[in-house]
């Protein structure tokens, strides 16, 4: 897998473009027409996890939906892969774009990309989605450990190939994805074997991880000064649900809404769901930045 368009197979490819932006090329997805929305996809994935979600929502908006940088079919960026250099590659991509997204919806670690951008001042959405999102550092000493060890684990080159290697295995793909609670279909599962198998992909995700600082973000959300949403999976076993009932204590401008029976793939499991709620925020969201309801 090299950065540049998805085989002929892979999902929504019609929509598939390459975008320089950043320093980088980007495989970027449009479709729609509309109020935009920017997706954000979470960590291990790409644009193949809003396969289901992305046609719902382009029904009523445009949406924008890119893979990140070092992962998927994105080039890999030359400047360390921390919150900082993520949030403003996005905010690049969009000036590339000339689009200024109406909402911007994150899923797990792509939320957290969101919110940096718009304390960054990378964009100016009128509101934020949450998708399950890993908005608080892993608590106690797995907080202190986890960061750590995706370090060491991504300085050593073998770990990505070893990955890539138990991709091949159907059973540790299963097992992976089984441990966020979500049952997806067969088809899906095949898309995240075949991101497993590539070295490269592994390795920009290991990337992410180990220089993301959470808890200098955590203390920052407070900041945040549009509307947030955070859709919060009753049976997600990654990002545990009262994250975003912390979440929601802390920031007066954000509604919670709960998803009873759905793990942290919440978006793969029932598209249809996700989409309302998105939808029914981005209807009654202000013009301006009012509290939300």
């Amino acid at each position: 897998m090299r950065p540049g368009l998805p085989p002929a197979d892979w999902p929504h490819v019609a929509q598939s473009r390459i975008v320089s932006a950043g320093g980088i090329d980007w495989h970027v997805q449009v479709m729609g027409e509309g109020p935009s929305i920017l997706l954000i996809h979470g960590t291990g994935a790409s644009t193949h996890s809003f396969r289901d979600l992305a046609p719902l929502l382009a029904k009523t908006h445009k949406v924008v939906m890119a893979d990140c940088p070092g992962v998927g079919f994105t080039e890999t960026p030359r400047r360390r892969p921390d919150l900082q250099t993520m949030a403003d590659l996005h905010g690049a991509l969009l000036g590339k774009l000339g689009e200024s997204p109406a909402f911007i919806v994150g899923h797990s670690a792509g939320a957290v990309i969101a919110i940096e951008m718009v304390l960054r001042g990378a964009a100016k959405p009128k509101g934020i989605v949450s998708l399950n999102g890993a908005l608080l550092p892993f608590p106690g000493r797995a907080g202190r450990l986890f960061p750590a060890l995706a370090k060491l684990l991504f300085l050593n080159p073998v770990v990505p190939r070893f990955f890539a290697l138990r991709a091949h295995s159907e059973r540790a793909v299963t097992s992976l994805l089984d441990g966020t609670g979500s049952r997806i279909s067969p088809a899906g599962r095949a898309y995240y074997a075949r991101l497993f198998r590539e070295p490269r992909h592994v390795e920009g995700t290991l990337a992410m991880m180990s220089h993301w600082d959470l808890e200098n973000f955590s203390r920052r959300l407070s900041r945040l000064d549009v509307p947030l949403l955070l859709i919060a999976a009753g049976n997600d076993l990654a990002i545990q649900p009262k994250v975003a009932e912390e979440v929601h204590g802390r920031i007066l401008n954000s509604k919670l809404v709960k998803l009873p029976g759905l793990g942290h793939l919440a978006h793969e499991e029932a598209p249809d769901r996700v989409a309302e709620a998105i939808l029914a925020f981005a209807a009654e969201a202000p013009e301006t930045g009012q509290p939300a309801a």
